[in-house]
């Protein structure tokens, strides 16, 4: 059963990475337009 247990893990770990490289994606983009709207002002 430990193989089941190391399944479980990598798939943790890669959902994980996916889900922080959206992350990043969404906060890079997001901070690229307020520090535009700030620039308008």
């Amino acid at each position: 059963m430990w193989y089941f247990a190391w399944i479980l893990g990598l798939l943790l770990a890669c959902s994980l990475g996916i889900i922080n490289l959206l992350w990043l994606e969404a906060h890079h983009c997001l901070g690229d337009e307020l520090e535009s709207d700030s620039k308008l002002k």
